[in-house]
């Protein structure tokens, strides 16, 4: 029977997790089932080389759904990262408070803060993708190698590219409408093993109740 509280899902797989399981913080809230794989580095260490500028005081999060699947060196940089495009100037002087007698608590003035990421349920996440601050994606979506995501994904539709584009959806819009309504990521584990012939399928029609 599945057991989405394993570290390792597959056996004598050390490069794969379950990515729930490996998460501390708690600003990072990950779904059941979602799995990250790193054959470059050490895959418990995600929240170190993949959540990046991810610092407390912005109080800004991760989210990501169930059933996603995130591939090696995929990153999320958040909005410490950002500098303010407001001012005259992008140089952080509240983050030097200290040079220039200024107050810590002013310390965010430093960024623009566009908002936490999310991410859907059933998300593949291609190689060394790169996701910015306040971008939501939907359910179902795919996010190509290597592509820079500064907007807002819809469900079920793929993009790529530098900046990321939309290059198609995956289903006709009736298909997407009817996935979005019955949401089988949040079905019972004994009825998604039931179906998972047919989820594999490709035919929605073929779904069990």
């Amino acid at each position: 029977m599945s057991d989405s509280k394993k570290l390792y899902p597959r056996t004598g797989d050390m490069q794969t997790v379950y990515l729930k399981n490996v998460i501390t913080c708690p600003n990072i809230v990950v779904g059941d089932y979602t799995m990250y794989n790193d054959f470059m580095d050490n895959p418990k260490m995600f929240e170190q080389n993949n959540v990046l500028y991810h610092y407390p005081i912005n109080h800004d999060k991760l989210i990501i759904g169930k059933f996603c699947s995130i591939a090696c060196g995929a990153k999320f940089l958040f909005n410490s990262a950002n500098h303010r495009m407001t001012s005259l100037s992008t140089y952080p002087f509240p983050l030097f408070f200290e040079e220039w007698e200024l107050e810590k608590k002013n310390v965010t003035e430093s960024w623009d803060n566009k908002g936490d990421i999310i991410v859907g349920n059933d998300v593949w996440i291609g190689y060394e993708a790169l996701i910015l601050a306040g971008v939501t994606i939907g359910d179902g979506a795919i996010i190509g190698a290597r592509a820079l995501v500064t907007k807002d994904v819809a469900p079920y539709t793929i993009v790529g590219g530098i900046p990321a584009k939309p290059i198609r959806k995956r289903f006709p819009e009736e298909i997407i409408t009817e996935l979005l309504k019955i949401e089988w990521w949040n079905w019972p584990e004994e009825k998604i093993a039931k179906n998972i012939e047919a989820i594999q399928s490709g035919y929605i029609e073929q779904l069990k109740g």
